[in-house]
């Protein structure tokens, strides 16, 4: 009796364990099936339905959960979809994320109907601490005065001179760094000297002080410039985090993990813009006006300031020169990266290349480097068409850039057929569309600068929305 009254509470313990497994795989259900509850509503009620007059949505490819599972090789995920559908929608608890790989569409978004699309909130939050109301943040009145301006001083022959001289500078010492390396057999990560060697150079075009992180500071250097591109290296990375991490505005209150990482790198990187910028300023008030060095942008904005005293705030400008870093560091590595990676795997394109190169600047290899840089004239890299080619075709396969969102401020209709509706956000894909066959043939993903060339070896450009590395 005894051992059957044992084993009743066995069984008794074992369904009331069962129970407590069943309750808490039907509580994890419930929560997946209320979390999910949005996406079948929308699939159900509004999944693909024409509507009288208002044409049709796009087809809805999968969530973010499918983006999720599938993020270490989430550009040719959406590549293979793209191959199906020109034009799909994924689904989240908020939105539709619209992509598309139809030129059309990105002409119309892009410049038809432009002013319908533009950051929006969710990348504006996510990006402001780090770039405030830098030219890549900011929709509207703030964005075309930037564009304005920059466009204007990007113009102007002294900055294009001056910036030409300071890549020339770096690209001898980042050829010396790697000449060194090939005598001694020595390893060396070609992206992370390319990322050090286009954020000296962009920097000093910025804001007229050389970083030289290329010279081979230590890691444990403690001096102001070190701990600025540390500071910023890390910043970029733990900001676009934010894109994915739902919880990052709860660890920003509570100032802990990333936030936290992200909040002391950001007091680094304001105590080293701000004091350029109050040494600049003092720099100028000093100077008469005909006789200031404007060879940097900040430096020609801070005249520009004098000007338009009520738009151009130190905190605006730190903006604006932090956005022109970010923009011209990371894409120029990143391309040149992948160019050298295309040259290793084609040493035939490589040497045809290198060819063009001596033949253009009419020099021979056994040179020193600063001799080749002085025959590294506009007129030279005119000549160099193949080499044109070979990097074009390179940000075709690898743009530095291979998706950007829109934010679409009322609801509309694309080329295509396809709706948008207000908070949808609508992505174009360089990546993806360098690899669709409908665009560039059979070939498409084969590497052929050749395609970029007409019978006379002279570079033809293509259409920018066929084409959309440089849209972003």
């Amino acid at each position: 009796t005894h051992t059957h009254t044992h084993r009743q509470r066995e069984v008794s313990m074992d369904l009331l364990d069962a129970g407590h497994r069943s309750f808490h795989v039907a509580a994890a259900a419930v929560c997946l099936l209320v979390a999910l509850l949005p996406w079948v509503l929308r699939l159900l009620l509004g999944g693909g339905r024409r509507r009288e007059g208002r044409g049709r949505r796009p087809p809805v490819a999968g969530t973010v959960l499918h983006m999720l599972k599938n993020f270490r090789r989430l550009h040719d995920y959406l590549t293979d979809i793209s191959r199906r559908h020109k034009t799909f929608r994924m689904l989240d608890h908020y939105r539709s994320h619209i992509y598309t790989v139809d030129p059309a569409n990105l002409e119309y978004f892009l410049k038809t109907n432009f002013e319908n699309y533009g950051k929006g909130p969710f990348f504006s939050e996510i990006l402001t601490d780090l770039l405030g109301d830098g030219i890549f943040v900011v929709d509207g009145e703030k964005w075309r005065h930037q564009r304005k301006v920059a466009s204007h001083e990007f113009s102007t022959k002294v900055l294009r001179d001056s910036s030409s001289a300071v890549f020339r500078k770096n690209g001898a010492k980042l050829a010396r760094v790697l000449s060194e390396a090939a005598v001694s057999g020595k390893i060396f990560d070609i992206q992370e000297l390319l990322m050090k060697c286009t954020l000296d150079s962009i920097f000093e075009v910025g804001f007229g002080l050389d970083l030289d992180t290329l010279s081979g500071l230590s890691k444990g250097s403690s001096t102001d410039a070190f701990a600025f591109a540390e500071a910023f290296d890390g910043s970029g990375s733990l900001t676009l985090r934010r894109a994915l991490d739902v919880s990052w505005k709860i660890k920003r209150l509570l100032n802990v993990g990333s936030e936290a990482t992200l909040k002391k790198n950001l007091e680094v990187i304001d105590g080293f813009v701000y004091k350029l910028i109050r040494r600049k300023r003092m720099q100028i008030a000093k100077q008469p006006r005909d006789s200031i060095n404007k060879q940097d942008i900040l430096s020609r904005f801070l005249m520009e300031s004098e000007v338009d005293t009520g738009n151009l705030s130190d905190k605006y400008l730190r903006d604006i020169v932090l956005s022109f870093i970010m923009a011209g560091r990371d894409t120029t590595a990143s391309t040149l990266s992948w160019f050298f990676y295309m040259m290793c795997k084609h040493p035939a394109m490589q040497e045809e290349v290198a060819q063009e190169v001596k033949e253009a600047t009419e020099t021979s290899e056994h040179i020193p480097v600063e001799t080749f840089m002085e025959h590294l004239s506009e007129k030279a890299l005119n000549k160099m068409q193949y080499l044109h080619a070979a990097l074009t075709e390179t940000l075709r396969l690898y743009p530095a850039v291979p998706v950007d969102a829109k934010f679409c401020f009322s609801d509309d209709t694309l080329p295509d057929g396809f709706t948008v509706k207000r908070g949808d956000m609508v992505n174009y894909q360089p990546y993806a569309m360098g690899r669709m066959r409908h665009l560039w043939g059979e070939d498409a993903e084969e590497f052929r600068p050749e395609r970029w060339l007409d019978d006379d070896g002279i570079f033809q450009p293509e259409s920018p929305f066929k084409f959309a590395a440089f849209q972003v």
